[in-house]
This record gives C-alpha cells, structure tokens and sequence, in this order.
C-alpha cells in the first residue's frame, strides 16, 4: 500500500465525513456516480477489491478537499455531503494492494475519473505523470501525484430530457446518416463561427434542414462520450479526431460544447438541446458506443480512471493477471463477464436513452462485450438477455458491428432478432461489381434482396442488414473512384496504417484529375454506388458527404485529422451537384414506395387482392434485358452484366434494372400482368440518355453502358397511370 504522504505536501486533510446510509446496498439496485439530491450530493464508486476510497473536491482555484467514502456492501462505496451540487469539480483516489500478479495495480497517487461521471472537465498532459508505473517498469509503482495532468469529474444533476420525436420511425423506414459532429458543421458557411463544430452548430437551422431536404431521418453520430488521445498519436503532434478512445461512458464529449455552453456540465445541457432539435425535425439519433475498450489502452498506458479503481475488475487479463488480453486491438478490452463492469455498460446504455433522449446504438467492436469469463464468444451473453430485458431500452435501435479482433470474432449473422448488423459482405460485393471485379448477377441479386443468404433464418426480418458502402473509416464514395491505392502520408505513419483491401478503382488515373472522360465516368460509378444502396433492402447508411462529393484525397483512415481532411466541404463542387440530385430523389422514392423500404423477406410467388384472388405477378421476380424472368442458364451465365429487379404488392410495381456492362443494352420491357406501362422515375446517367414518356410494355428501351434505372409500372388495369413523383424533368429529358 502506497503512503498518503508520497502524493504531495499540497493535498488537504478531510475536513468532513458524512455518515454513509444505513443498511448493505446491493450491486444490482445500486444508484452510482454523484446524484443531487435533499440538498447535497451523493457519491458512490464501485470498487471490490479497495481498502479505501477518498473523495477528492476542488474547488475553483483547484485547492482539494479530501472525504472518505464508506463501504456500504457488494464492492460499492459511497458518501452523501450536504451542501455540495452542480457543477463541482472532484475525482477519486483508491487505495489498496499494488500486486500485478494479481491484477491489482492501486495507486492513490494518480487522481482518479469517475465511471459514472456526466460530465468531464480539462484534458491530459500526456508529458505529466499520468501513469501507475515507473518510466523503468511496468510493474513498479510510480509515487508522483497526478493531479495537474489529468480531467476531472463534475458533478451534474438531473434536469428534463430531450423532446422525443413526433412519431416512432419504424427501422424499416429508416434511412442512416453516419457523420462526425464536430466535422459536419466545422466549415458549414451558414452556421456562426463560434458554434461551428459543436452540438449546438448540429442543431443549427440550415444543417438540420439540409438532411431534411436530403431525406435523411436519422443520424448516427461518431463516438460522442468523453474520449482523449492516445499518448503515440499526441506524440506525432495530431489527435485522436473520430473518438473511439472512450473515458467516460456518461459524459458528453466536452470540446464538442460550445464556449457559450462550458463544460461544467453546460455540455450535458447543449447536447439535450441538439436532441430536441432533431426530433422536432423527424430526425433519430443513434450514437456510435465504444463500450468494448477504454482510453487508458494496456496496463503500460495511463491510469486515468479504471485501472486504478480496480484493474483486473474492469479489463479482461491473461492467465498471469499482469497482461491485458486484448481483443480489440486498442490495448485493453472492457470485461462484462463481471457484473459490476455489465451494469456500467447496462447503466450507461439506459442513462443515454432515457435522461439524454437518444434512440438507438451501433457498438463498434460489438463482439468484445458477449465474451465469457474465459473470453470466448457467447451468443446468449447476459449483455444480449439484459439489452432485451429493459424496458428503457425496448424500441431501442441496436446495431452490432459484429466482430472484434480475438478469436471468433467475426460473428455476422449470428445477433438475432432485437439486432441490426453492419453487413460487410455488402459493402464489399458492391465496390467490386461496380468495378467489374465480379462476374455474373447472382450475388447482385441477393445483396439488393437484403442479403437473404446472411440474414433469412431465426424469423430475423431484413431490417437486419445495416447495408453500407462506405463509413468513416476507409475511403469515402468519391476516393473509391479515385484512388486505387491508400495516401495516408499525413498520419505520420509512413503510410503504413488503413486498410490495403479497399476495391477502389481509379478509372485510369490515380488521383484528381481534370479529363473529362475520368471525372464523368467516376462520377456516374458514384451514382450507381449510391444507386445501388438506396434501392436494396436493409437499411441504408450513408457516409456524411458522399452526396456532396466528398474527398478525404485518398487517406482511408482520417482518425487522427481534425483538419479539413476529415470536415465536410460544404462548398461543393459544381460538376458534384447531380450525386447530390440523384440521391435526394432516390431517397424520395424510398421514402413514398413501401417497396422499397419493406422489413419482410420477398419470395417469388403470386400477388393477390383484397379478395385473395391471384393477380398474376409476383412479389418479386428477376429480369433478363429479353423482357422475360431470369433462366438457370442466365443466373449462371458469369459474363452477364445486366439484371432487372421487379418489386410489387396489390396497388404497385417498380422495374429496376442494373447495368454494368460498358456498352449499351437493349432493354425489352416485360408485358402483362407484369404492368400495363412504365414512366421513368430516376436513373444514373445524364440528361437526355433515357426517355421520360411513359413506354408501352414489350417496347424497347436503350440502356446505356454503367446505368441504374428505376421505372414505375402501372398495375392499375383500365386506370389512368400517373407516376409518383418522377424525377424533375429537364428540357434535354423531355423528348
């Protein structure tokens, strides 16, 4: 046990100890953290294998007041002061045995985070002594106080949650935007200076109604709770920008405030604000969740909140208990096999969607948190039975990035039903067909059916494929059709981190280019890339800025560019203007065509009426440019490049079909019962390629070469055919 003198002559004695409550608290109904209430704050910590906890106030000139905690059963600590509430500033040092071999690392020198803090006030100086150990040893002590080199915890208390949303959005309705707060608004032109990057500059009017007028009804935020850098990445002079480093799965992320909210808990405020400001509009928020490892990275990082509360308690350890097994590849990895480490987790999933309002969650490294006591993956974990258990968290969105890094990690398809997946065979098949990496239209098939071969079992609905082209680590949409190789020369790591397996294609040049010819047919890729997502079933994301044009100049791995690199252009470049088009009509469509958006898993089959008599069509049906359904000798046919996709129930229809083929092809419209005509309502080419009249079935129509084409076929016999919504015709369209 170290001594309390080794920490510095500065530290005050306690001036006063409040008696804990009376009576043993148990794990599962203990209230953690600092909660206001009859005029003081309570403060409790849970910490099994402690000897003794001291509560830490300070005050504004940062003058520390100490305050022992008293146990009060199941590993937890607590301390009720009266007259302490919101806005004061404290930590925590814990006392106990300094034995690695037994996964004890206590030091009462280094100040300690509360897990269960809502709000985090100052920064880490990565050149201060913020380590447990010695700059000799891992596993020998380090005496220096920490206290000028690391956050604190503030105390916040309750205030009203977020407005909910008008109206529930079905996930089948959903359309995903995954975008970094702090670089979607850092250069927006109509949002004011002082609000850019912050969550009241995403709440701001102009940003909120450009994903109105796009179509976008829900926003998945990159890593939101309270994060820090890495020591190395601090050392090249940059940060940890995207935030999957976690330090406080409680608080907003404090830089992300803006200076007229503060950080004394002004974050907490600002946040819920933003909130309210999206579900006015009808916009979801679902936060990506790091919950799988911490920022305190292996036991030779620093010591900031967990591993100094309890560290073989908090983190999973190698058999020896002096190593962290790390799955994650990030140094540590969160172990919910402990009950006390699952109620955080549980404690902070219902804290941010109750008081703070969010409706749903992506975990990134999803698999690390269904690992077993021996880290083996286990499908009926009791973090998947809780999730579902919780009434808070019932109509919750939850989306597994389902794999990590360890052993069976990769775990797509296996989540079940409550669950939504990152399907990464889709984003992998569509880079390399629209790149002609692929041969033949089977996969085609399946993928726009919402991978079917990955999803349909287990009555999971075909909501539960999250599909995706791009995201926030890789290339963006633009960079596929640019770069075929990484430039991550920025990263100051000689190009050595990111992906190599990206399926890009640089159409002939590597790099920006001002031919014609490259730009043009880059461009029309982007639009059957973006085609090709917005029209499949599943739920679509999209990458924040693909709409836009958005280029990162071929880095696929921005994590460490807060910098123009990484922030949304919002002064697009004209010749980028028709992805915008395309894709605000397309989710136009998604959006009036419950075909298009169906949570039910299709099977060829007959359409009936109200009556159940057959209508002679299927819900589904696959078409070769002939006009007729697809044969075996077609489906095998690996040098074919051209299918046709048909989608119908009772009242309508749609015909699209997908041509990658370079040349154009002879389209022969299928007949009756199939549809009585066809009005064109999108496509991916350029103006006056396609013709907008309306076509009588058994007609020919020239499709040109890298072409999606969608058209409305009218199931109405003897009514007059009026299309939905067609695309804004242009004078060039008109003939």
């Amino acid at each position: 046990m170290l001594d309390r003198s080794a920490r510095g002559e500065h530290l005050l004695t306690p001036t006063s100890v409040a008696a804990p409550e009376q009576g043993v608290t148990t794990l599962q109904d203990a209230v953690l953290g600092a909660r206001v209430h009859d005029g003081g704050t309570t403060f409790s910590l849970w910490a099994p294998r402690a000897t003794r906890i001291e509560l830490v106030l300070v005050d504004e000139h940062r003058r520390q007041t100490n305050h022992d905690l008293a146990p009060v059963g199941e590993g937890i600590w607590s301390l009720h002061l009266a007259g302490i509430g919101d806005g004061q500033r404290y930590g925590y040092r814990v006392h106990g045995a300094w034995a690695p071999e037994k996964g004890e690392r206590f030091n009462p020198a280094k100040l300690l985070l509360d897990p269960y803090a809502r709000a985090i006030t100052g920064g880490v100086d990565y050149s201060g002594p913020i380590a447990d150990h010695t700059p000799e040893s891992n596993f020998l002590p380090d005496l220096t106080d920490s206290f000028a080199a690391v956050p604190l915890s503030v105390v916040v208390a309750d205030s009203a949650p977020p407005k909910p949303l008008p109206e529930p959005i079905p996930l089948a309705d959903m359309v995903i935007y995954e975008t970094h707060l702090r670089g979607y608004t850092r250069q927006h032109p109509s949002v004011p200076e002082h609000l850019r990057g912050t969550y009241a500059g995403m709440a701001y009017p102009a940003v909120v109604q450009h994903l109105v007028d796009l179509g976008v009804n829900a926003v998945e935020l990159l890593p939101v709770h309270h994060f820090v850098s890495e020591p190395f990445i601090v050392g090249r002079g940059l940060t940890n920008y995207w935030g999957y480093n976690t330090l406080g799965f409680f608080a907003p992320h404090a830089p992300y405030a803006s200076s007229d909210a503060g950080t004394l808990g002004g974050q907490v405020r600002e946040f819920k604000e933003m909130v309210s400001a999206l579900h006015a509009a009808g916009i979801a928020v679902i936060l990506d969740v790091v919950y799988n490892h911490t920022g305190e990275g292996g036991h030779d990082g620093p010591t900031l909140s967990f591993r100094g509360i309890d560290h073989g308690e908090y983190y999973r350890l190698t058999d020896d208990k002096r190593n962290d097994y790390d799955v994650t590849g990030c140094g540590n990895a969160v172990d919910t096999s402990n009950p006390g480490v699952l109620k955080l987790v549980l404690d902070s999933l219902r804290y941010w969607a109750g008081d703070m309002g969010v409706d749903g969650f992506r975990f990134d490294l999803a698999t690390t948190l269904i690992r077993d006591h021996s880290h083996h993956v286990d499908q009926n974990h009791e973090f998947k039975r809780l999730v579902a258990a919780d009434p808070v968290l019932a109509g919750k969105v939850m989306i597994a990035e389902p794999w990590d890094m360890g052993p069976y990690g990769y775990q797509v398809e296996r989540w079940g039903q409550d669950w939504s997946e990152w399907n990464d065979r889709f984003r992998g098949f569509t880079r390399d067909f629209w790149r002609g990496a692929i041969g033949g239209v089977q996969e085609l098939a399946t993928r726009l059916s919402g991978s079917s071969d990955i999803f349909d079992h287990g009555g999971r609905p075909a909501t539960s494929s999250i599909n995706f082209i791009t995201a926030h680590d890789g290339f963006t949409m633009r960079d596929i059709v640019t770069y075929d190789l990484k430039h991550n020369e920025a990263n100051a790591e000689r190009n050595r981190d990111g992906a190599d397996d990206n399926r890009s294609w640089n159409h002939g040049y590597e790099g920006e280019t001002d031919d014609r010819a490259i730009v043009a047919a880059r461009q029309r890729t982007t639009r059957n890339l973006m085609a090709t997502l917005l029209l499949s079933a599943g739920v679509p994301m999209i990458l924040a800025g693909d709409e836009l044009g958005r280029t990162q100049g071929g880095n696929n791995n921005a994590y460490c560019q807060d910098s123009p690199v990484s922030w949304v252009n919002w002064l697009a470049e004209e010749e980028w203007v028709g992805q915008e088009d395309l894709t605000r009509t397309l989710l136009k469509l998604r959006a009036e065509h419950p075909l298009l958006r169906s949570d039910r898993w299709r099977y060829h089959g007959e359409v009936t009426d109200a009556n159940g008599h057959g209508l002679g069509r299927s819900p589904v049906a696959w078409f070769a440019e002939s006009g007729t359904e697809m044969t075996t000798e077609a489906w095998h046919d690996m040098g074919r490049r051209t299918l046709g996709m048909y989608l119908s129930d009772q009242t309508e229809a749609l015909l699209i079909y997908f041509h990658a083929g370079w040349d154009p092809v002879e389209i022969s419209l299928p007949g009756a019962p199939w549809a009585q005509r066809y009005h064109l309502l999108a496509h991916t080419g350029v103006p006056g390629e396609l013709p907008r009249r309306p076509v009588a079935p058994g007609r020919t129509v020239t499709m040109p070469g890298r072409t999606v084409v969608v058209l409305a076929a009218d199931v109405r016999t003897g009514a007059e055919f009026v299309p939905a919504s067609p695309a804004t015709p242009t004078e060039e369209d008109a003939g």
